[in-house]
């Protein structure tokens, strides 16, 4: 589970980089979202490694109730991030509307993964994204005027969202890991 705790702490550490040492991040200017972009792949590259071979203590499995739960967090955390790219209606309620989705991401795997590598996994991920709330809102101060977007915005998220959500579902499925059930 060390590889899962490195990449949490890489990929929260390159995030971070900008809300915690801004004047650092800026003086790297466009070096610094190479610099992110790299570590957050090699971030990345070790949660899956580390959580592909960790072992660890079960405490819940799987169940078909929960598992149709997942996939209806799973479809409102994509609706979510595809709605931050399109500006969508939900940004008027939700602020950063990928972190959000980064939390129903975690919360609808840990309803399926009972096991500690996960609650690592996981549970470090929401805890980095609540986090990251948390720096963003005390940078930006109150929220600026909502502008109504488009219906058209509104079309191709909720389209977005099923097109994503159909090719990892089919990449779990060739993972063996069918997220059906």
């Amino acid at each position: 589970m060390i590889l899962i705790l490195l990449g949490l702490i890489l990929w929260s550490g390159s995030h971070f980089w900008k809300r915690l040492a801004p004047d650092s991040r800026a003086a790297a200017g466009d070096k610094g979202k190479i610099i992110v972009a790299v570590l957050s792949v090699l971030a990345i590259v070790l949660m899956v490694i580390g959580y592909r071979n960790a072992v660890g203590e079960v405490y819940w499995g799987r169940t078909a109730a929960m598992t149709g739960i997942n996939n209806l967090l799973m479809l409102l955390a994509f609706y979510l991030y595809a709605a931050s790219g399109k500006g969508t209606r939900v940004t008027r309620a939700i602020r950063h509307p990928q972190l959000t989705a980064v939390i129903v991401w975690s919360g609808a795997h840990l309803l399926v993964n009972g096991d500690t590598p996960s609650f690592l996994l996981f549970g470090g991920m929401a805890a980095w994204a609540l986090a990251e709330i948390v720096l963003l809102n005390r940078a930006q101060g109150p929220r600026g005027a909502y502008h109504a977007p488009p219906i058209k915005s509104e079309i191709i998220a909720v389209v977005a969202t099923f097109v994503v959500f159909a090719v990892v579902a089919g990449i779990h499925a060739a993972l063996g890991y069918n997220p059906f059930g």
